[in-house]
């Protein structure tokens, strides 16, 4: 019975959001009928998440991390419990506080009714489960441990969404030091400076060089403020559509990997999710090539998924994990140690584990190392500028003094 998303009124006049299950959608509106509601629009869940999915790709994601990881840690300890799966979907339906992720699971609670599996009812938003989401829950199924499999994708979304928090959290300090530097750099050449200069334009005396670049600047970027800005959007709307070409990509993500910090972090970033990936696909007993195709693409960079691509290719034609892996020089040596040494002693999954968690602890060395190195950095540049600004504008006055004396 599928699920259907409804904008109803009230007698009061009031508008009402909700979820009803039912056979069509005229049965639904009978129903709010019946509620003394009036219907105004009645839509098939799946129907909103396909039409909504054209829409993500501009204004992002359906559902947030956090609420993926959340959603599946309440199924996973359901189905552990012992709980049949389309009452946990009920109760995770109905747990949630948030009508957006109700509407998906009872979207696929409804295909589960049907007779479905639950991989199947997840394929039908494929916006909201990624390809190693449904591939890891459709191999759990077949083997019959659902409740193991869930468990671990409930632990691999929830690793997967801490990466991401610490190194957007790690970005905020930089970022915040960097607009208040541009802040008070444009307040002082748009404010500050032309109501002092004006005194020193009064005395008729040949300024310093300095002074002189300042008062330029400033006259520059109060008359030109707004050409600056037009410059820099068509600097950004130009890089946007360059980097949209894949070869142009592919080629400022080889050129990222040989940056000397951001490196290391890009490489550190992708493995581990490489690492983390393949681990979970493994111990859920999904095929290898199957499991490598879908890891390589949770790799954002694009030098390191061909790899993996090529890899798949050589593992195909009977070669190890690790020889076909590290053939591209381009994953950390200690990943490939590790994958080799899990291949040859029959503890690939552990190995993969043990090696994501090495990425995760050494991109947190990088992680932190950045910050306290791109902090007081920026400070230093925000005083070096502020510095010059007051030179220029002292210098002036100490010819002025040496005039008078």
């Amino acid at each position: 019975m599928p699920a259907y998303e409804y904008t109803a009124m009230d007698a009061t006049g009031r508008e009402r959001r909700g979820l009803l299950e039912g056979d069509t959608a005229r049965q639904v509106r009978q129903l709010l009928r019946e509620q003394q509601l009036l219907p105004v629009s009645v839509t098939e869940v799946e129907k909103n998440e396909a039409r909504r999915g054209g829409i993500r790709l501009s204004f992002g994601r359906s559902i947030s991390a956090t609420d993926l990881s959340l959603l599946t840690r309440q199924l996973a300890t359901l189905c552990r419990s012992g709980l049949p799966l389309e009452e946990s979907l009920l109760a995770v339906s109905q747990q949630t506080e948030k009508p957006r992720v109700a509407a998906i699971v009872s979207g696929v609670r409804s295909r589960v009714l049907e007779g479905r599996t639950l991989a199947d009812g997840l394929a039908a938003f494929p916006q909201v489960f990624p390809e190693i989401y449904r591939a890891t829950v459709a191999a759990g199924e077949q083997a019959g441990r659902l409740d193991g499999v869930l468990e671990r994708l409930a632990d691999y979304t929830e690793n997967r969404q801490l990466l991401q928090s610490r190194v957007r959290n790690a970005m905020v300090y930089p970022i915040l030091l960097t607009v208040v530097c541009v802040l008070i750099v444009s307040l002082l050449l748009g404010y500050v400076v032309p109501e002092i200069v004006t005194v020193f334009q009064a005395s008729k005396q040949q300024l310093p060089l300095l002074t002189r670049v300042l008062i330029a600047l400033s006259v520059g970027f109060r008359r030109w403020w707004w050409l600056l800005g037009l410059l820099m959007g068509a600097i950004a709307y130009g890089v946007k559509r360059w980097l949209a070409i894949t070869a142009n990509r592919t080629r400022w993500h080889f050129v990222l990997l040989r940056l000397p910090l951001l490196g290391k972090l890009v490489q550190g970033i992708n493995a581990a999710r490489f690492a983390r990936t393949l681990a979970i696909l493994s111990s859920s007993a999904v095929p290898v090539l199957e499991a490598m195709r879908i890891a390589g693409e949770v790799v954002v960079n694009l030098p390191m998924r061909d790899a993996v691509a090529l890899a798949a290719v050589r593992v195909r034609e009977g070669a190890p994990i690790a020889r076909s892996l590290g053939a591209s020089k381009l994953y950390p040596p200690m990943l490939i140690h590790l994958i080799a040494s899990g291949e040859s002693s029959g503890e690939l999954d552990a190995m993969l584990e043990r090696a994501a968690s090495n990425q995760e602890r050494e991109m947190d060395g990088i992680v932190n190392t950045a910050v306290n190195v791109l902090g007081p950095l920026m400070i230093l540049i925000m005083g070096g500028l502020v510095l010059l600004i007051v030179l220029a504008l002292l210098l002036p006055i100490f010819e002025l003094n040496q005039l008078v004396r």
